[in-house]
């Protein structure tokens, strides 16, 4: 019989999963329970018990108070276009440091974007968690965060998409649309 041998790693990695799985305890429900040893290396068990205590210990608070100081652009009917613009470019990249992806932004003036994120989304409770993996994407074709897919299906979805939203909902598409306002827009790297 031809056994691996047991390395102290190995002990400290069934350590780490048992304070993993105490500290867990609280929050115990089936996401943990679906967690299969038998498919999945203890390390990276434990990097996803990591991952979900980080969730569920992380604070909701608004996107403005993830930044120190907090972010609190100035009024947009006290910004002239060019000011509103320059200020836009920075809340774009220091939403983009703390992984917030803006997306489906081109139907929307900077004016308008800007208000977007002022009355939307920097008030917005969401999780907050440092190490986070990939970005928060935020979808901005939503009509003041209703859920109407009118926006999306007139300037970014694909024929496809589009072709499937009909079939599905029996609704007529609105005529498909080139945005006005092409933006550079950071994508998700993370």
């Amino acid at each position: 019989m031809n056994q691996k041998p047991f390395f102290s790693e190995d002990v400290d990695e069934i350590l780490r999963n048992a304070e993993l799985r105490t500290e867990l305890e609280p929050y115990f429900d089936e996401s943990i329970s679906r967690v299969n040893i038998q498919y999945v290396s203890l390390r990276n068990e434990n990097e996803y018990l990591a991952a979900m205590l980080e969730w569920e210990k992380a604070p909701v608070l608004p996107i403005y108070r993830w930044f120190e100081p907090e972010l609190r652009p100035p009024h947009p009917e006290h910004l002239d276009d060019a000011s509103l613009s320059k200020i836009l470019a920075d809340l774009i990249q220091r939403l983009y440091e703390k992984k917030i992806v803006l997306d489906f932004t081109d139907h929307l003036s900077d004016r308008e974007l800007y208000l977007l994120i002022c009355q939307n989304i920097l008030p917005a409770r969401e999780k907050k968690i440092d190490t986070r993996n990939g970005a928060l994407h935020w979808d901005c074709s939503h009509n003041g965060g209703m859920q109407d897919p009118t926006i999306w299906l007139k300037y970014y979805a694909g024929d496809e998409d589009r072709e499937q939203w009909a079939e599905q909902y029996y609704q007529p598409l609105p005529e498909k649309e080139v945005p006005l306002y092409s933006r550079f827009m950071p994508q998700d790297p993370f």
